[in-house]
């Protein structure tokens, strides 16, 4: 057995830990009742949704004192007290305790508000009589009085006996190291369910790498179709190049040979170039492409970067593509430029506006055939996109739409993308679906339906939005990641996910993360990360184009870095070169027999 720790963390200020992340369930774990590793960066993993009004705006929701149980099988539950966004008394919740289950502590399924007393709740316990529904709760409210009542199945949300007084609940306190925690209780878990936890909690590093002790070989390029193998902490792995020394080797002639060489890392060093936002890379016709948000100049300009490979792209030269003087109706906030390719051709998606922010919406732009990306005579001019029968997607002035994305998911095209009313409401920027028309990209092919809503409080963290999506297609999963809160130090990168066969227009379809998996905690010195975007090489390595800020007070900046995927295939995205690739296993030895 191991043992699982519940706990909130004391909020430190609005710039690196606010209430709306530290009023969060986090998790610490450790083999014996002390000693505990925090997990997850010590960053909440389990939130409160927000509630819903009937104008479709949300009220932001927080818990406190989340804690865990063991219900029948393997099912646990979570008792937290709900209050506003910021830990203030909620009116909603007054009296009520907030229920999820869980099987993984992973993911969480929020049943609802269970109701309790006429006062506000300070603390609950829970036990539950192994396989049976039934729970007995005990809780305290803010007139130090303690009660308790058995509920007979916490699903139906309803005591089905009245309270009674009970005697208050003796407890001990564990002492952690743990920055800013905030004890709530200890639970013993299986060691199955422990292991998992770590290898999806925890950030992998290379323990190891492989490669076959002999392998044949007639010419250099058939040696490189071998691969090292990189072995992880968490059981997962990668395939990586290697850069041979064979300088004593001579493919004419038959033999063997001992030959030595380096598994290829490429480095990226953050940032790779100040002052460019929503970073999106291409390859298009054999060459490499990089565009970016510019937020040197206000967003007045797009410049593109075209090199022959990833890496070249840090230096190459950059060649205005865009401005905001050039064409009718696009006077400035050139914003999220992204490469889609769309039966064969290729064409930018973008925001831009006539000239107030109000009108900002999204464009898009295509390369005439036999064009070079890198020529801006070879692009037509920003085009709205529009609904089917051409009209807008929203009324400019009092809505916006920007951050456009597209992918290609079981032979239909799909656009996501944020949107945003303004008036007579502010009601948050949302997620937005809908299918596109490949003959006119320019043209949606379905209705508009809402993906995604900021309800969680690193979502709604400063202001509420959800924006930036990406697909991400591994095998029959497709992965949405997305950014949410302010663009400041509080933007984080969460994920959505559906299965092939399912319809992606269903909300309910959509499984979306609890917890955002790329933070200002996720790596040192990277505050504010987020608004990503994925490229393969040519040698199937995945790669994450992001930005973020090198420093608290640092300018948005662009990034790049591999993507690993975890024991379920699970982008992950703060799996720095050190964590990826160890240095004490770069060096390899193997025979090499040239027939």
């Amino acid at each position: 057995m191991a043992y699982l720790l519940s706990y909130t963390r004391q909020p430190i200020d609005e710039v690196i830990y606010d209430p709306r992340l530290a009023y969060s369930m986090h998790l610490a774990i450790s083999d014996t009742p002390d000693s505990f590793q925090a997990l997850n960066h010590n960053s909440g993993v389990l939130f409160a949704k927000a509630t819903e009004n009937e104008d479709g705006s949300l009220n932001p929701k927080s818990i406190k004192n989340p804690y865990i149980f063991r219900l029948r099988d393997s099912l646990y539950g979570i008792a937290a007290l709900r209050t506003g966004g910021d830990g203030e008394d909620d009116e909603e919740s007054k009296g009520s305790i907030l229920i999820f289950t869980t099987t993984d502590f992973l993911e969480y399924k929020e049943l609802g508000l269970l109701p309790l007393d006429k006062d506000y709740i300070e603390n609950v316990y829970c036990t539950c009589p192994k396989d049976e529904d039934s729970c007995l709760i005990t809780w305290k409210n803010r007139e130090n009085q303690w009660y308790s009542v058995t509920v007979n199945s916490l699903s139906s949300l309803k005591c089905d006996t009245a309270p009674t007084e009970a005697a208050p609940v003796q407890t001990s306190e564990i002492s952690t190291e743990i920055e800013g925690a905030v004890f709530v209780n200890m639970l013993e878990i299986p060691d199955k369910t422990a292991d998992r936890l770590r290898k999806k909690l925890l950030t992998p590093h290379n323990v190891s790498v492989d490669f076959p002790r002999r392998v044949d070989a007639s010419s250099p390029e058939e040696l490189k179709k071998y691969k090292a193998t990189a072995l992880y902490s968490d059981g997962t792995s990668a395939a990586k190049s290697v850069d041979w020394d064979l300088s004593a080797v001579d493919f004419t002639r038959k033999g063997a040979y001992r030959i030595k060489g380096r598994v290829h890392q490429e480095h990226f060093a953050f940032p790779v170039a100040f002052n460019r936002a929503d970073p999106c890379v291409a390859i298009w016709k054999g060459k490499y492409y990089f565009i970016a948000t510019n937020d040197a100049d206000g967003n007045h300009t797009l410049y593109i970067r075209e090199a022959d490979t990833l890496a070249q792209l840090t230096d190459a030269e950059e060649i205005l593509l865009l401005d905001s003087q050039t064409y009718e109706g696009i006077g400035g906030l050139l914003w999220a430029p992204e490469f889609h390719e769309i039966n064969g051709r290729l064409y930018i998606f973008h925001a831009a506006t006539p000239g107030e922010f109000f009108w900002e919406e999204s464009h898009i732009m295509e390369l005439r055939e036999g064009g070079n990306p890198a020529n801006r005579a070879d692009w037509s001019a920003p085009r709205r996109v529009v609904r089917r029968d051409g009209t807008d997607i929203c009324e400019a002035g009092k809505e916006i739409t920007l951050d456009m994305t597209c992918f290609e998911w079981e032979n239909d095209y799909y656009v996501v993308w944020s949107q945003r009313q303004f008036l007579p409401k502010d009601l948050g920027a949302w997620l937005y679906i809908a299918k596109l028309n490949p003959q006119e990209p320019w043209k949606l092919l379905t209705d508009p339906v809402v993906l995604s809503k900021p309800d969680y409080g690193w979502a709604n963290n400063h202001t509420f939005v959800d924006e930036g999506p990406f697909a991400l297609i591994r095998g029959n999963t497709l992965y949405l990641t997305f950014s949410s809160a302010a663009v400041d130090t509080s933007y984080v990168v969460g994920f959505l996910r559906i299965e092939k066969g399912m319809d992606l227009l269903r909300r309910e379809n959509w499984t979306k993360t609890n917890y955002p998996i790329l933070t200002s905690r996720s790596v040192e010195g990277e505050f504010g990360t987020g608004h990503n975007a994925y490229v393969i090489d040519e040698e199937g390595t995945v790669w994450n184009t992001y930005h973020a800020r090198p420093g608290v007070k640092g300018v948005r900046s662009s990034g790049i870095r591999r993507v690993h995927f975890d024991i379920d295939g699970a982008p992950v995205l703060d799996l720095t070169e050190e964590l990826d690739l160890a240095e004490e296993y770069r060096d390899l030895e193997t025979e090499l027999i040239v027939k």
